[in-house]
């Protein structure tokens, strides 16, 4: 299928783009990389008057770390943040940025776009509330930095406001003895994830000091796994208490039937994936370096 007519319109700057989409109004549409809007297009899932594309914006694809803090641009390609020196001192990162789709998606597909578009089987918007990110925006009224917790409100809906833009990602660089994985389970590389977990651990005198345990394509929004992360915390990590995290967020899912599997087996996917990403995670804050890739079927 083709997409329905529209108006094209390249922004030279985020200005230009904010001023674009507030003069068209609510048929506007942003396209960076164009990986998430694109396929939407295709399907006429949304109706559409114009699209402003933001891809060729300066200065808004770099990675840049300030002291402990991290910094990406909303136009940082994935494969540009799997190849960085971050993402190597970063695994975590690694695991999720290799692993989207196919090398052509990753080479046009954008960090910012895939947050932006609130849809739950993307990776980013679960990986990120393992790092507590912060998403930067700029709209009409100027700037603002919203937290990736509840950023996603609902199916394909966010925080954002009417003619925002989503600038850039933040977070601090995980410290010493911390180490995080990010595990997907796929029917193919180009297909969306039938589930994912991250999981960032600080491990301390061989007790968990803080866990972060997030879920992607498990429910309509990506989840926080709270209790997951309650059950690993000031805990020494024995197969019990993996367990019991694992149940924990099968507990946090809300799967839906689908074509890429029933709920119950997304369920049974979660507790394996939640399993095999704590046990990354540890031995990555250990010191050990673990090569992770998404597992498929």
């Amino acid at each position: 299928m083709y997409p329905a007519p529209f108006d094209y319109h390249r922004a030279n700057s985020v200005d230009e783009a904010i001023g674009m989409l507030s003069d068209i109004g609510e048929g506007a549409r942003v396209m960076a990389g164009g990986q998430s809007l694109l396929p939407v297009l295709k399907m006429r899932f949304d109706e559409l008057t114009d699209i402003v594309d933001i891809g060729r914006i300066p200065d808004l694809n770099q990675i840049e770390e300030n002291g402990n803090g991290v910094s990406i641009g909303a136009l940082t390609t994935h494969s540009c943040i799997a190849a960085s020196a971050l993402a190597g001192s970063v695994p975590i990162l690694l695991d999720c940025a290799s692993g989207i789709a196919d090398v052509q998606v990753r080479s046009r597909g954008t960090i910012g776009g895939s947050v932006a578009s609130g849809d739950p089987s993307c990776d980013w918007p679960a990986l990120l509330h393992t790092l507590d990110a912060e998403i930067q925006c700029q709209g009409p009224n100027g700037t603002r930095t919203l937290d990736i917790n509840g950023f996603v409100e609902d199916l394909y809906q966010t925080a954002l406001q009417p003619s925002e833009i989503i600038t850039g990602i933040r977070f601090k660089r995980p410290g010493a003895g911390s180490g995080g994985a990010y595990c997907a389970f796929k029917r193919c590389a180009p297909a969306y994830p039938t589930t994912s977990v991250g999981v960032q651990l600080t491990i301390t005198d061989g007790q968990v000091e803080s866990a972060r345990v997030a879920l992607g394509s498990s429910g309509l929004t990506p989840i926080r796994a709270q209790q997951a992360e309650a059950e690993l915390e000031g805990q020494s990590l024995g197969a019990g208490q993996i367990g019991r995290a694992a149940d924990a967020a099968v507990a946090a899912s809300d799967p839906v039937d689908d074509q890429r599997g029933s709920a119950d087996f997304k369920r049974q996917l979660i507790a394996h994936l939640t399993k095999r990403a704590i046990g990354i995670a540890e031995r990555r804050a250990s010191g050990e370096q673990v090569v992770n890739s998404h597992e498929y079927y």
